[in-house]
C-alpha cells in the first residue's frame, strides 16, 4: 500500500525521535494574519539534532523554529512565538505579500507534550480514528477529545482557538476508492495522490487493473462490492466508479450508499444514470439516499480527455470536501 504524504506523519516522527532518545519538539501554527505561508494547523516536527518534518512557513522561519525547537528540548518549556513575514520573504515563497503567523512550540516530555499523549493521538490516526488534541495556551493542560465534540471542526477539518485551548484536528487521511481500471483512472490516481489523497483501484478484469498500466498502485481484483466491504469506508474516502458497467459498478454503488463516504461519482450520461436510478430505486434506495450520487460524475467544464475529466472529478470532490 502506497504511504501516506509526509506531512501526515509528523506525529509519528516525533514519538520515533523521542523514544530513540534524541528529544523532539512539535510545532504548530495556531493563528495567522494576512497573506501567511502556511494555514492554521500546519505542523513541523524537530528531533533534537535537527532534523525536520513537516512545515510551518513554507522556508521563512522555519530556521527561527528549529533553534526555538532545539532550546525547548533542552529546558523542555512550551512557548508560543510569533513572526513577522516580511513581504520579500513572503515573495520567496510564492506570495504576493507578508503576514504574521503565530507558532505553538512543544517539547515531546514529562513538562511538555506527555509521551503517553502523543502514543493515544499515534494510535488513534493508525486505526483512522478521529481525534483532537487540545492545548490551553495558559495553563498548558492537555487532553484528547474525540468526536461528538468538536462537531463541526472535524467536519471542516479545521483547527482553531477557542478562548485559551487551541484545538487541533486529527482528522484520518484522505482517501479514494476508483472502480474501474478505465484511461481515466490513470490520471486520477495521480491526482488524487498530489491532493493527498491515499488512492486504491479496483477491478476484477486482470487485463484492465494490471501493474504495467498502474505501477506501483494497490490493486485490488476482487468483485466490487466484496472489495469494498473488505477496504473499509468512512467519511475521509471518496467513492468514483468509472467502468459503465452495471455490473461492476452497482454493487460497488450500493456499497457507497450505504457508507458515510463523503463523495460517490459515477461516470455515464444523463440516459445512463436515470436508468441506474431505476435500478437501484428498485433495489429499495430513497430519494434522499441516491441524491448523493454525483452524475454525470465531475463538475461541467466541457472536459473530453481523460485528463481533463479526471481534473474535473478532483475538483467537484474537493468542492464536496470543503463546502459540504
Amino acid at each position: 500500500m502506497q504511504q501516506s504524504p509526509e506531512h501526515e506523519l509528523i506525529p509519528e516522527a516525533a514519538l520515533k525521535w523521542h523514544k530513540a532518545g534524541k528529544g523532539a519538539v512539535v510545532a504548530t501554527v495556531v493563528e495567522t494574519w494576512g497573506s501567511a505561508p502556511r494555514p492554521v494547523g500546519a505542523l513541523l516536527a524537530v528531533s533534537g539534532s535537527g532534523e525536520m518534518v513537516g512545515s510551518v512557513s513554507g522556508g521563512c522561519v522555519e530556521g527561527a523554529v528549529v533553534t526555538e525547537a532545539v532550546e525547548a528540548i533542552e529546558t523542555g518549556r512550551s512557548k508560543l512565538l510569533t513572526y513577522g513575514v516580511t513581504d520579500d520573504d513572503a515573495f520567496s515563497v510564492g506570495l504576493a505579500c507578508g503576514g504574521t503567523i503565530r507558532i505553538q512550540i512543544q517539547p515531546v516530555g514529562p513538562t511538555g507534550v506527555p509521551e503517553e499523549i502523543l502514543e493515544e493521538l499515534v494510535a488513534a490516526r493508525a486505526k483512522r480514528r478521529p481525534v483532537a488534541y487540545v492545548v490551553n495556551s495558559e495553563t498548558w493542560a492537555r487532553r484528547i477529545d474525540a468526536p461528538p465534540l468538536h462537531a463541526e471542526r472535524f467536519r471542516a477539518d479545521k483547527s482553531g482557538f477557542e478562548g485559551a485551548e487551541f484545538i487541533a484536528i486529527y482528522n484520518p487521511p484522505l482517501r479514494m476508492v476508483v472502480v474501474g481500471a478505465v484511461h481515466i483512472a490513470q490520471p486520477l490516481i495521480q491526482m488524487a495522490r498530489l491532493a493527498g489523497y491515499d488512492p486504491v483501484l479496483i477491478d476484477p478484469r486482470q487485463s484492465f487493473g494490471s501493474e504495467s498500466r498502474f505501477p506501483g498502485e494497490t490493486i485490488l481484483q476482487g468483485w466490487p462490492d466484496e472489495a469494498l466491504q473488505e477496504h473499509g469506508l468512512d467519511a475521509r474516502t471518496a467513492v468514483i466508479t468509472l467502468t459503465h458497467d452495471p455490473k461492476l459498478d452497482d454493487p460497488a454503488i450500493k456499497v457507497a450508499l450505504q457508507s458515510d463516504c463523503f463523495y460517490l461519482g459515477c461516470l455515464g450520461s444523463k440516459r445512463t444514470h436515470a436508468k441506474r436510478i431505476e435500478r437501484l430505486q428498485a433495489d429499495g434506495f430513497s430519494d434522499d439516499a441516491l441524491a448523493r450520487i454525483h452524475a454525470p460524475v465531475g463538475l461541467d467544464i466541457g472536459a473530453q480527455s481523460p485528463a481533463e475529466i479526471a481534473i474535473s472529478i478532483m475538483a467537484q470532490l474537493t468542492e464536496a470536501l470543503r463546502t459540504r
